[in-house]
């Protein structure tokens, strides 16, 4: 990718974001707090000189501009193919060969960062993607070498955070010997016999292309393969038997709201002891938090890119059932209270009381085959619907490219999709300026 060609793609993306700003008729100081950001950093993200890291503040932003359901995947897009161009932009690399480029990074370092970094600038714990790219003045000092004692340092450390994943890794993989009278953990769902824990999603590290974070700043969730060339078998990772390496990427959002009003959740727990509602960049770790099932509905959006130029036909999306069973009797809490009416949204619509279930099209929404790449990716949104079970399901991908094929398995970080039915169940709404869960009268 050129310079050029990243320019224009954070160009394209940056004036997708003015025109929404432009439109809504809000200043940059007004918008700024409603996304709880500075704001000067919503300018530089509507100039193009910065682009977040995750996709979460610019969803928010999109949606007080009120911008439609066909405006929100493409600047989902145009965010995706901006981030990759951010990461791999020239200008990022520090002229005047290694001694120079060691010096900027322990400056960079040391002076943290400033007082305007807005949500979504700062790098992830984890060592996630690169932080906002903002333009530097070109006349600005070069940093003071960098001492060999300050460089012996470094060495040192990183030599001490290797041995540690070295004896993690060693830990990890000791034989383990199960004695007469031994407590052994079980699963608390149902086995997917025959098959492999799913690991994280497929990394760089083969290819040189970095997946774009998700919207909530989370790993992209899991994605097994199998059948990725002739006589190769599922191996759980990046790589298929024969070293070839898997051409697409999916990330996953197992939450997604039309609006706060269409979330739904069903919670083993009196109102008293629930927080209160969660949005959505939040629903995954509230969930978690309350052992929380979607309730009635569950949307998803899945965002499949390419890992190179070449082209990767995606041929079917399936849905398969892990269990079955009798709703479950929770309370329902709704994640917001005064919407309004929705608008139809292209999806794919999956009904969970089905005996055999299929993926179909919904308003609109194309069916596959479709085709990507790392410049074109596409997001899916699929609906999966229920009115009388409690429902673990999950999805795979099948996919093609020249003489290669395979499928991606598709869940939510290794566990399966779960979806019940809210017939019956006490209802609570959170009102709007509200402390406390009000129960639900008539629905």
């Amino acid at each position: 990718m050129s310079e050029a060609t990243g320019t224009e793609r954070t160009e394209a993306f940056a004036q997708q974001l003015r025109e929404l700003k432009d439109r809504s008729g809000l200043s940059y100081g007004t918008l700024a707090k409603r996304l709880h950001m500075s704001t000067s950093t919503l300018h530089r993200y509507c100039n193009g000189t910065a682009v977040p890291v995750e996709y979460a503040p610019v969803e928010r932003l999109a949606r007080v501009c009120r911008a439609t359901p066909q405006e929100l995947v493409e600047l989902h897009r145009l965010w995706i193919l901006a981030d990759a161009a951010r990461g791999r932009r020239p200008d990022q690399t520090t002229p005047g060969g290694p001694d120079r480029a060691e010096a900027s990074t322990g400056a960079a370092a040391a002076t943290g960062p400033g007082p305007d970094e807005g949500e979504g600038e700062r790098e992830s714990a984890a060592g996630d993607a690169e932080p906002v790219v903002v333009g530097t003045a070109a006349g600005t000092a070069p940093p003071r070498p960098v001492s060999w004692a300050r460089r012996r340092r470094t060495v040192l450390i990183a030599a001490v955070a290797v041995a540690a994943v070295l004896g993690a890794v060693a830990y990890a993989l000791r034989p383990t010997d199960v004695r007469a009278g031994d407590t052994v953990p079980t699963a608390t769902g149902p086995l997917d016999v025959g098959t492999e824990q799913p690991s994280a999603t497929p990394s760089a590290g083969a290819s040189g292309h970095k997946p774009s974070p998700t919207a909530d700043g989370s790993p992209t969730a899991a994605a097994r393969t199998e059948n990725a060339g002739p006589g190769s078998s599922r191996d759980g990772g990046t790589h298929s038997a024969g070293g070839a390496t898997v051409p697409v990427t999916v990330g996953i959002r197992p939450y997604v709201y039309d609006d706060p009003c269409s979330q739904h959740f069903l919670v083993d727990s009196g109102p008293e002891q629930v927080g209160p509602p969660a949005t959505e960049q939040d629903a995954r770790r509230w969930a978690g938090a309350y052992g929380a099932v979607s309730s009635g509905e569950q949307r998803i959006a899945l965002t499949v890119q390419g890992t190179g130029e070449e082209t990767v036909v995606l041929n079917a999306l399936h849905v398969r059932f892990l269990s079955k069973g009798a709703p479950l009797a929770w309370n329902d809490y709704s994640m917001g209270v005064g919407c309004g009416g929705g608008v139809g949204t292209k999806s794919f619509d999956i009904d969970l009381d089905n005996g055999s279930p299929t993926v179909t099209v919904k308003n609109g929404q194309r069916d596959f085959p479709y085709k990507v790449s790392e410049s074109d990716p596409e997001v899916f949104y699929v609906t999966a619907r229920t009115k009388a079970h409690d429902v673990r399901w999950d999805l795979s991908l099948d996919w093609s490219s020249g003489s290669r094929s395979g499928t991606v398995h598709i869940d939510d970080e290794g566990r399966p999709f779960r979806t019940s039915a809210d017939v019956g169940r006490p209802g609570y709404d959170y009102p709007l300026g509200g402390s406390e869960w009000i129960e639900r009268v008539g629905g």
